[in-house]
């Protein structure tokens, strides 16, 4: 994979992280605010903000585990 792709991806996920993190705050505080006796026990969802589906996307020789090589 060519080191510029695979910056690019390394950002582009770092910036899909930053945004959930920032959606996930401002939920938590709004319940606060709206409902201080449930807040603790409310669920966020981070929604198209989730950063799981772009990991390993940069699978390459300089990231593979010594078992992934010998195969």
């Amino acid at each position: 994979m060519d080191p510029r792709d695979k910056r690019h991806l390394r950002k582009l996920k770092r910036d899909v992280k930053r945004a959930g993190n920032k959606r996930r705050r401002q939920h938590l505080k709004r319940e606060l605010a709206d409902n201080p006796e449930e807040a603790p026990f409310s669920a966020s969802d981070v929604g198209r903000y989730r950063s799981a589906g772009m990991n390993a996307m940069d699978r390459d020789a300089t990231r593979r585990r010594e078992s992934e090589r010998d195969q």
